[in-house]
């Protein structure tokens, strides 16, 4: 080991090594690549996984994050996601509550120094795997390996493909599953520093307390449980000086002696594997009672090489997605927030020129686990095979090996992997030093690396500040993302730039004749723009495409309605009410179709309904306040408002609506409160002062009334029965002044 630091003194100068500068040195790194990002919004799946997850807010009890996947569903229930990370969702409602509210700079923040300590513990992990694990006398750790160690770290910390993790709030769970993962692993190193360097002792307490931290770093991301296996790795090579290809050698000729085997049983190696072994099965049985009822369902559009009928074209995309993986390790240039929906069109056979991409990346692997296994050199066999077994440990649940992922490639996934290549790579920049003479070329070379990765991860963390940048970035790296291209489309259209959104919208569902969410929002724009016939066609055929998508049901209904098709209507919002039983707004569209009908009783159902289901649901509200209001109920019209505004006493429709019927029933005093009240809320809303003036008029404060019709007639000169109003009045104050005279 002393011998590849040495061939890396040309690039990591002596001056840094010392373990405190080291550490700041790459602490630093990491907060200057990604600290861009410390304002930026919620982007993307944080609005899933923190502004609608209800398990953030104070009212959800604690104990329910415990039964809850990451996204705020019951993992009982058929459509939950199964991913089951109740410690990270307890850190974004610790985040909630101390910025005091959906605030993202300080979840921005937390996550840009989460990186910075997992950059910073790599120097002490980087220093095991580099220059094994030796204690001085007083039982410190020594680092064999300090420019070895520093330069991996400084490679992990400036790595673009760490953007999503850092940048994207739910980026946290891999943030966080790893920070657990390597304090694991140092754990199990301190399991062999309280024995006196006696070979084959260890502590007990020790390797269970690294078993009990790979859990929680399990309940952070699934991935964390993984680090079992590196410490299993680690120990038969780095403890029990396991030479695999003598022992191989040993059993292929029979060799009766197998002196390896007799050291490892003598050393306790195969208790703290049964330990490992153990405690791993048991957290996984764990796991899998708490998912309840089974691994999640995924569709074609997430993972279409898992669905493809032939176990050979399943095999060659599998491993194509590797590849790409292994690409966005060595080359982070082309990154993307989503590389499903026909990103990467699958390889239908083995002549596709793509399997080539597949054939380099098992040549490479094969290569270097030939030099792991066969080397002489007892250091350079370690050093590779701990290398790619921190690349691949980690990676194995990501793999579609053991079950179906929800995805094809996803950066999040190669945080923990990516310190294995960082470890390869430095090992690789040290091999070409020793059999070159060009060592400032080579010196050269890992600086601009280090230096064209900084700039890479602030430019893709600019990206990551919002949502429009973010898609946006995506339409050259991905353009026949159907998923890119519905996004965009979405983000223009928040923003109301229909006639884009349109565009993109198409595009989209050019791309995937089958993506119901982008013939949805496509109908929803086209009804708006009173683009009726193309709308319902578009919404007919998202619910046959998907016959269980409420949304598309209740779009199509009101689409209907519009189209005074009034059975098709209520058939439509039936159907989405069964699929979707919780449906306040289907029941507030509902409501509405009965009121055109004049089913007015059926119509104040509906929308009870909806303000059972939403308290808050304000339009349901009002729209009962005014049905009853127009059939002459004043009474129960006055009651159903107070019960409103008891529920949502800031609501300044739901005071106007109110204010009405009181005066109606000539409470002008609590009337005219009320106007005032909405009135302070929204000055400029006509129709409130239009309707206060009547008010006055009618309760004969006239130079009130007069005031009033004014002023709204300043909002809105158009509104005839202000002008009318406003006529007869002053018919009556000249009226009044002539009798005065």
């Amino acid at each position: 080991m002393a011998e590849l630091d040495a061939d890396l003194g040309h690039i990591i100068p002596s001056s840094v090594l010392a373990p405190f500068w080291a550490k700041l040195v790459v602490g630093f790194v990491s907060l200057v690549c990604f600290a861009r990002s410390y304002d930026g919004d919620f982007v993307f799946d944080d609005s899933e996984a923190i502004i609608n997850n209800k398990d953030l807010r104070a009212e959800t009890p604690l104990g329910d994050l415990w039964h809850h996947d990451f996204w705020g569903s019951r993992l009982s229930s058929n459509t939950s996601h199964k991913s089951y990370r109740p410690l990270t969702v307890l850190t974004f409602r610790i985040n909630y509550y101390l910025s005091g509210g959906f605030y993202p700079m300080s979840f921005h923040v937390v996550n840009i120094l989460l990186h910075g300590g997992i950059s910073v513990l790599m120097v002490d992990v980087f220093s095991v795997l580099f220059g094994g694990l030796q204690y001085s006398s007083r039982g410190r750790r020594l680092n064999l390996a300090p420019r070895s160690s520093l330069l991996a770290a400084l490679l992990f910390a400036a790595h673009p493909v760490h953007t999503e993790c850092v940048a994207g709030v739910v980026g946290r769970a891999d943030l966080l599953g790893a920070l657990f993962f390597l304090l694991s692993f140092l754990g199990y190193c301190k399991a062999f520093r309280e024995t006196g360097n006696k070979e084959g002792t260890h502590s007990t307490f020790w390797v269970l307390l690294s078993i009990l931290l790979g859990a929680v770093a399990m309940l952070c991301k699934e991935q964390g449980i993984t680090v079992l296996g590196l410490n299993a790795v680690f120990d038969i090579l780095v403890i029990g000086k396991l030479n695999v290809l003598e022992m191989v050698q040993k059993v292929l000729h029979k060799d009766k002696s197998l002196e390896n085997l007799g050291t490892l049983r003598n050393g306790g190696l195969l208790f703290r594997m049964t330990l490992l072994a153990s405690g791993g099965a048991g957290v996984l049985y764990m796991r899998w009672k708490i998912m309840g009822t089974g691994p999640p369902a995924f569709t074609e559009v997430d993972n279409p090489a898992s669905f493809a009928d032939s176990m050979l074209i399943r095999a060659i995309n599998y491993n194509y997605y590797y590849s790409l993986n292994a690409w966005l390790l060595l080359c982070p240039w082309w990154l993307c927030f989503d590389w499903s929906m026909g990103c990467i069109p699958l390889i239908k056979s083995a002549g596709d020129w793509r399997v080539i991409a597949l054939a380099a990346l098992w040549f490479c692997l094969i290569g270097l686990i030939c030099q792991a296994l066969c080397s002489e050199d007892s250091h350079k066999r370690r050093i590779l095979t701990l290398g790619l077994g921190f690349l691949i440990i980690p990676f194995l649940p990501a793999s579609n090996l053991f079950f179906r992922v929800g995805f094809v490639v996803a950066e999040r996934v190669l945080y923990l992997p990516s310190a294995g290549y960082c470890m390869l790579l430095t090992f690789g920049f040290g091999a070409l030093s020793k059999h070159t003479k060009k060592k400032k070329l080579i010196a050269t070379v890992v600086l601009g690396i280090l230096f064209i990765n900084m700039l890479r991860c602030m430019i893709r963390s600019g990206e990551w500040r919002n949502e429009e940048q973010l898609f946006r970035s995506a339409l050259s790296v991905c353009p026949l993302n159907a998923k890119v291209h519905y996004n965009v489309g979405k983000n223009l259209a928040d923003k109301g730039n229909q006639t884009a959104a349109i565009r993109y919208y198409r595009e989209a569902v050019r791309l995937n004749p089958k993506y119901v969410h982008a013939m949805n929002n496509l109908g929803n724009i086209l009804k708006e723009r009173n683009e009726l016939q193309e709308a319902e066609e578009l919404l007919s055929l998202a619910v046959q495409i998907q016959p269980d998508f409420a949304a598309a049901w209740m779009n199509l209904g009101i689409v209907q309605n519009s189209l005074k098709r009034f059975e098709a209507a209520e058939q439509s919002y039936r159907t989405a009410i069964k699929h979707r039983r919780k449906y306040p707004d289907c029941y507030y569209n509902l409501g509405r179709l009965y009121a055109d009908l004049n089913r007015h009783v059926d119509a104040l159902n509906a929308w009870r309904n909806a303000t059972v289901l939403k308290p808050e649901h304000s339009l349901a509200w009002n729209n009962m306040i005014i049905l009853l209001d127009n059939t002459g109920n004043l009474a129960q019209a006055e009651a159903v408002g107070r019960e409103a505004l008891e529920l949502i006493p800031n609501d300044h429709s739901l005071m106007f609506s109110l204010a009405n019927v009181l005066g109606k029933s000539q409470k002008y005093k609590e009337s005219e409160a009320l106007f005032l009240k909405a009135i302070k809320a929204h000055p400029n809303a006509a129709s409130y002062h239009g309707n206060l003036a009547v008010l006055y008029h009618r309760w004969g404060h006239l130079d009130l009334a007069k005031k009033h019709y004014e002023i709204s007639l300043q909002l809105d000169p158009t509104a005839s029965g202000t002008k009318e109003n406003y006529g007869l009045l002053r018919r009556k104050l000249e009226q009044k002044q002539k009798k005065d005279v």
